[in-house]
């Protein structure tokens, strides 16, 4: 053990990562994986390394690779170039990943800060004691790659509400702009006194005595202060418009990565229209952040300093401004309920409106198929219309606070001079000319403030309308947590339903009562029934697409509920009557989510699922571009497409939801001559109303509105049960009577 830790690094690693991990016998892990899988040990998470697919040509896996693979898991990683100092100043017990240069890894585990030495240890030998390497040691076989990682945090302010208390502190996280935007306000607003207080004082000798020179001078000074006033102004602008693009980009971020994390249920519930239209509200809410409201706080920044600048020149004309400024609040505040509601209203009609333009072009083949471009046309009408007249009468409730507020506005920059001039008039002091000339100069700068800074209550009535459309949609409760915690389990495919009750919102007959079955691993199992017998809520249930039932759903044994739902669903594969091809290539489309695969991969999915055929025959295979709607693809094709993107990734449960119902006879005999290879080592779940193309499936499940009827094969439910069999018949007239599946019917 001793001469294990006086070994060089080099040798140290170099003779490691050669070695088996795991027990003798073993088949040889990339020291990248092996250390990837211990710092999530210490975090509490087991990796499957079989969970990470190279490349062909990768000899050992990427960090993108690695990042992706950890933060599928619940882990929060990220890869980064640190320096030696770097690593030596973390103050973290967590150990972290050095990626080094020859494809290998080394996990930072100590430091020794006496020698200046940072302690590592073999990913494949968990209980070898570690080895020190210095700076000069550790630069022959590392560049700076490490790969950081740390449990999944839990109630970020990626978790908290959507709302003004959130995006302060979004904007609150950028401190050091903020600060920088600040000090060049302070300053700008400096340089714009300094001259002013100047002239004040010398504009009465400059005219009384004809002094050029305290002219001059005074010109110099007011040109250096507005040049340096102009390279600060600039650089504000600068950094205004950094901290804007920042803002942005997370609010983007966080809104995708919100809309991602909601069930599928509430995107069946709501019009994709409205949603569109209450999600695009977070634009006025990012131009208020950026714009209206930062200027605000640079234009509070002036007015502070200003203020008692004025009160020392004429405190009363300075009252007069604040009073009148305090005015104008008081008349937009006054209106702000009326126009709070009229808000209200004017977001339910876009939202109407909006509906209408998504849903037309979404079945815009519907409309062109049916001819209903006039019914669509006259419908587009009156939402535009009611839009319309709602913006008006919006637009005429605004604009009795704006006149209002007029002569108060007037008088903040014409009028006090008008009153300071008065006044100087029937002034004893000679010094009242000048103060009234700094008054004129300051007083604009402080006056539009004031104004400005009494509107912004209706701005922010407007912003916090947006914020409460944009919240309607986030703050739905969403799947996060079910997507970053519970157990990863390997999965061998036994289904249980056990006394399972469900029952859709806003429906009064359960679809699905006290529902009872278990099939083993491996099984080929059909869903028959009539329509609403409950069929795809089976199939959604098994997802973890609803979850809101009573009694339980074990997959080998462990419910559902209690399994990590993105594990779930990554090794559950699903392919829908109606499947939605990406805009991309063939290639793409198979291997959707799945970086890890290869090309290999793809074609060997599309050969399984009788894809491979007409791939060959498209214009560039493969390679071939899918557009939107994917027109340049028949029914038939797309839905293979769909069973083999299901199929590539060698799900454990594979559920056919009517995935033959869109197919002609010749792709449908294709897939169904299909079934039984890709049935091959896994559990298949198969909806269809052909009961031809479940014959072969080991166990057939009768349904009827929601209760299973029988289960079993083929040929005993076609003796027993009176369901099957009168499906079976509807479905089959056309068989001789003499043929022995009718005749066990007609026994029965």
């Amino acid at each position: 053990m001793n001469d294990r830790v006086q070994a060089s690094p080099a040798e140290y690693f170099t003779a490691s990562d050669a070695s088996p991990a795991g027990d003798a016998g073993a088949c040889p892990m990339s020291p990248r994986v092996a250390a990837a899988i211990s710092v999530a040990r210490y975090h509490g998470v087991e990796l499957d390394p079989q969970t990470v697919r190279l490349q062909p040509d990768e000899a050992a896996p990427s960090p993108p690779v690695l990042v992706a693979w950890l933060r599928d898991s619940g882990l929060w990683a990220r890869g980064v170039r640190l320096s030696f100092k770097q690593l030596m100043k973390i103050d973290d017990p967590a150990p972290v990943v050095l990626l080094l240069d020859d494809g290998g890894a080394a996990l930072l585990v100590g430091r020794n800060t006496e020698h200046g030495a940072l302690l590592l240890r073999d990913p494949h030998s968990a209980g070898s004691a570690p080895v020190a390497a210095d700076a000069l040691q550790l630069k022959q076989l590392w560049s700076g790659a490490c790969l950081l990682v740390r449990a999944g945090r839990q109630g970020v302010a990626e978790d908290a509400p959507f709302d003004m208390a959130m995006l302060a502190r979004l904007v609150w996280g950028e401190k050091r702009i903020l600060r920088d935007i600040a000090i060049s306000s302070v300053t700008i607003t400096i340089l714009s006194i300094l001259p002013i207080l100047m002239i004040m004082t010398t504009i009465n000798t400059v005219v009384q005595y004809h002094s050029t020179n305290t002219l001059t001078l005074i010109v110099v000074v007011l040109v250096i202060a507005l040049v340096f006033e102009m390279i600060l102004t600039w650089g504000r602008k600068l950094l205004t418009v950094i901290l804007a693009a920042k803002l942005d980009a997370r609010l983007n971020l966080l809104i995708f990565d919100r809309l991602l994390a909601l069930p599928v249920d509430f995107f069946e519930r709501n019009q994709a229209g409205e949603l569109s239209y209450k999600i695009a509200q977070i634009y006025q809410v990012r131009e208020f952040l950026t714009g209206k409201l930062m200027t605000t706080f640079i234009d509070i920044f002036m007015v502070l300093l200003l203020l008692p600048i004025l009160f020392y020149m004429n405190a009363s004309l300075a009252l007069t401004v604040v009073i009148a400024a305090g005015c104008i609040g008081l008349i937009i505040w006054a209106f702000i309920p009326m126009l709070a509601r009229m808000t209200q209203r004017i977001i339910a009609a876009e939202s109407a409106k909006g509906s209408v333009l998504v849903e037309s072009i979404y079945g815009i083949r519907t409309v062109k198929a049916l001819a209903l471009e006039p019914l669509r046309a006259a419908e587009w009408d009156r939402k535009v219309a009611n839009s319309a007249a709602l913006n008006l009468e919006a637009g005429q409730l605004a604009n009795w606070p704006a006149t209002l507020t007029m002569p108060l506005q007037r008088y903040t920059q014409a009028g006090v001079l008008a009153l300071g001039a008065y006044m100087a008039m029937h002034s004893n002091n000679p010094l009242m000319i000048g103060s009234l000339f700094g008054f004129m100069m300051l007083g604009g700068r402080v006056a539009g403030p004031l104004v400005s800074l009494a509107s912004l209550i209706e701005d922010v009535q407007r912003a916090k309308a947006a914020i409460g459309q944009v919240g309607s949609v986030l703050n739905r409760p969403t799947e996060k947590r079910a997507m970053t915690q519970g157990l990863r389990p390997q999965f061998e495919g036994a289904i249980r339903f056990d006394e399972v009750t469900f029952r859709y919102e806003g429906t009064s007959a359960p679809a699905l009562e006290k529902m009872s079955f278990s099939v083993p691993a491996g099984t080929m199992l059909g869903l028959v029934g009539r329509s609403g017998s409950g069929k795809s809520t089976v199939t959604r249930l098994l997802q973890g697409i609803n979850r809101d039932y009573t009694g339980s759903i074990k997959i080998d044994g462990t419910d559902i509920r209690e399994i990590n739902l993105r594990h779930l669903r990554k090794h559950f594969g699903m392919v829908l009557q109606d499947n939605f091809l990406f805009r991309g290539t063939v290639r793409d489309n198979i291997l959707a989510g799945r970086p890890g695969l290869s090309f290999e991969d793809a074609v060997r999915a599309a050969r399984l699922a009788g894809a491979e055929e007409f791939i060959e025959l498209l214009p560039h295979g493969y390679d071939t571009y899918i557009q939107e709607g994917s027109p340049n693809l028949s029914g038939g094709q797309k839905q293979r497409l769909a069973i083999a993107r299901a199929v590539v990734s060698d799900p454990r449960v594979l559920i056919l939801d009517e995935a033959t119902s869109a197919l002609d006879p010749e792709s449908e005999a294709l897939v169904n001559a299909n079934l039984l290879r890709i049935a091959e080592g896994r559990t298949m779940v198969i909806v269809s109303h052909r009961l031809s193309s479940l014959i072969e499936c080991d166990l057939i499940m009768v349904l009827d509105r929601g209760h299973m009827v029988d289960i079993g094969p083929h040929k005993e439910l076609v003796e027993r049960c009176a369901i099957y069999r009168h499906l079976w018949l509807q479905q089959n007239r056309h068989i001789d009577s003499r043929q022995p599946i009718p005749s066990l019917a007609q026994r029965k």
